[in-house]
């Protein structure tokens, strides 16, 4: 059975995170947390969404760690409860966002949070008291402001997905002059985030024809815009461009994603210091290869689709039949960016194989890959992108 839902009101434009007060009022937040970090704050961006509020009540916390954890959610949640907050603001990358969804739990339902984790069951158990949450993101990558999940580190070091419908977003403000002061490097990085999440669902096998078409717009846009949005920061189409790309990536990838994000998550854990989204680009190539092979893959010419959508000359049968040009392509297009070339130049070792492996096999990202990758197979992933 397909489940097909798209539920949160997305504003897209220059400007628009002047809608915050208006948005507040629609949804019925009186008193917001807005959750953020440091490196938003001293950006000012954090300013521009203050007065956007217009002297309506708030708090902030702007101690998001670059991978959100359980403790920093229950920190957030304690500024919450003690100023008799209503709803959440998230400003900022998905790292904000998502340590907004999980206060949007913890602050409205008991116990910890791992009971709330996909792979233990919990999706169920978030229910509408969830906290409303309004997301205004500030990168384009990880798509979390239109997206019914959230990733976050557990107090046992689990990095573990939380995924329900009452987690999304009731408005997204995707404001591209938020991005514009966006160094080159994390540009780069968030924008291949997005690619990534374009190309991984439409792999996937489930039924979902409408993610599929928009996944592969998605794909077009952040392909045709990123070297433009890295090379020059203030070039506010391209900026859109990713935005809406990182948009479409995440209310595709509702069809479910595979082993890139297995792997990425699963190492995420292993390494908080590592970035998802270029970890995601070293893994990407090695996984369309090892994709290739699966009949849902050549039933549906889904690599050639893919290469159609990217603008890459027709390929011989062998090229299309391995995936090998377009895992090229998304090679090519990471060096070009200035990412690094595979995980030994992000410091990971053959030793720490084991460990990411283990994570891999439970993360929730395993099942929907179109190919059902074993240990081994895993392995064989890891070698490939060292």
């Amino acid at each position: 059975m397909a489940r097909i839902l798209y539920l949160t009101q997305i504003d897209i434009d220059c400007g628009v995170v002047r809608l915050l007060t208006t948005e507040c009022e629609r949804i019925g937040i009186r008193k917001p947390l807005l959750v953020t970090d440091a490196g938003v704050r001293a950006a000012g961006v954090l300013d521009m969404a203050l007065a956007a509020l217009q002297g309506l009540p708030c708090e902030v916390f702007d101690a998001t760690p670059s991978n959100p954890t359980e403790a920093a959610v229950r920190a957030a949640t304690e500024v919450y409860r003690r100023a008799s907050c209503d709803g959440l603001i998230a400003v900022g990358g998905g790292s904000s966002i998502d340590l907004a969804k999980g206060v949007s739990i913890a602050a409205t339902h008991p116990g910890p949070l791992s009971h709330y984790a996909t792979i233990e069951g919990g999706g169920p158990r978030i229910t509408a008291a969830a906290a409303p949450l309004i997301a205004v993101p500030t990168t384009a990558g990880t798509g979390s402001e239109v997206a019914r999940g959230a990733i976050l580190i557990v107090d046992d070091g689990r990095k573990l997905g939380f995924h329900s419908w009452n987690l999304m977003p009731r408005s997204a403000l995707l404001d591209p002059e938020l991005t514009l002061g966006l160094p080159p490097g994390l540009t780069a990085a968030t924008g291949m985030d997005a690619i990534a999440h374009c190309l991984e669902t439409f792999m996937s096998a489930a039924v979902n024809p409408p993610a599929d078409g928009i996944a592969l717009d998605g794909l077009a846009r952040g392909w045709a815009h990123i070297e433009r949005a890295t090379r020059n920061g203030q070039d506010r189409e391209a900026r859109w461009a990713m935005m809406s790309a990182s948009m479409q990536g995440a209310m595709a990838f509702q069809k479910g994603l595979g082993c890139v994000h297995s792997l990425s998550h699963s190492l995420g854990g292993v390494n908080p210091r590592l970035h998802h989204g270029t970890l995601n680009a070293v893994f990407l190539p090695a996984v369309i290869r090892f994709n290739a092979q699966a009949p849902s893959m050549r039933a549906e010419r889904r690599i050639e689709r893919m290469s159609q959508a990217i603008g890459l000359a027709s390929s011989s049968a062998s090229a299309l039949a391995d995936g090998s040009d377009l895992a090229e392509s998304v090679r090519s297009l990471s060096a070009r960016l200035g990412l690094p070339s595979g995980l030994a130049d992000m410091g990971v070792s053959t030793d720490q194989f084991e460990a990411i492996i283990d994570g891999a096999m439970r993360d929730h990202c395993h099942a929907t890959n179109p190919r059902i990758a074993s240990r081994e197979d895993y392995r064989q992933l890891l070698i490939d992108s060292l």
